[in-house]
């Protein structure tokens, strides 16, 4: 069975994968804040390994990750945490702009870089779960999407890169999904927030998996999943 290093399982569309993942055997690797967070996803998961890094400070991950154990052979890294403060380019602050650049970029091309090693040598995956936000920016969504479009160029430079080293990369950007990220987007916009008008967190892992899962001859680059009603 493979090793999956996961960010973001502590709900929606991470917590989808890393159930699946684990209902089929595979070993996941689930990144958590702080301590307590890591023993609330062992809590969840019973086989899982956690390893404790804040994607909020990135330049730190080296030293905490370095005092841990991770495997030897990394055969998916799969970035699906994020943050998403909404505001205008006039009013929002610096602290917001850091927040949302350091969780949603920084963090995975930090992540990818350290582990990189490890997913080369099974000709690994690594997946980016970006945002509908990293093709197009509208109003107040301007701090949130120059993470993502950043996350897209990190994403096509680094499949160019490892090409050659059979290393699989993968962008999906999912529509507007039910996930506890979309309640706090609906509270920043001052709307009535309805689950049922989005796209199951199940639907997106489920697109996730099978890029994962696509023979070896093949190789998607980037899936869009939209709402479908």
């Amino acid at each position: 069975m493979g090793n999956h290093l996961i960010t973001g399982a502590g709900s929606g569309i991470g917590a989808v994968v890393a159930e699946r993942l684990a209902e089929r055997g595979e070993n996941i690797w689930l990144f958590a804040r702080n301590a307590r967070r890591a023993a609330e996803l062992r809590e969840r998961f019973p086989t899982a390994q956690t390893l404790v890094a804040d994607l909020a400070d990135p330049a730190k991950l080296s030293w905490t990750l370095g005092h841990q154990e991770l495997p030897v052979e990394i055969d998916s890294l799969l970035h699906i945490a994020g943050v998403v403060q909404l505001g205008e380019i006039g009013d929002l602050p610096v602290k917001a702009w850091q927040e949302q650049l350091n969780v949603n970029l920084v963090a995975p091309a930090e992540l990818t870089r350290l582990v990189l090693p490890s997913v080369r040598l099974v000709r690994g995956h690594v997946v980016f779960v970006n945002s509908g936000a990293g093709l197009s920016a509208g109003p107040t969504w301007g701090g949130y999407a120059a993470s993502k479009f950043g996350l897209r160029a990190l994403a096509d430079s680094l499949r160019a890169e490892e090409h050659a080293n059979g290393v699989r990369v993968t962008t999906v950007y999912p529509g507007r999904t039910a996930t506890a990220m979309q309640v706090k987007v609906h509270q920043q916009e001052g709307k009535e927030y309805d689950p049922t008008r989005w796209i199951a967190p199940e639907s997106v892992a489920t697109a996730i998996l099978t890029a994962l899962d696509l023979p070896r001859d093949a190789e998607i680059t980037e899936i869009t999943v939209r709402p479908g009603k």
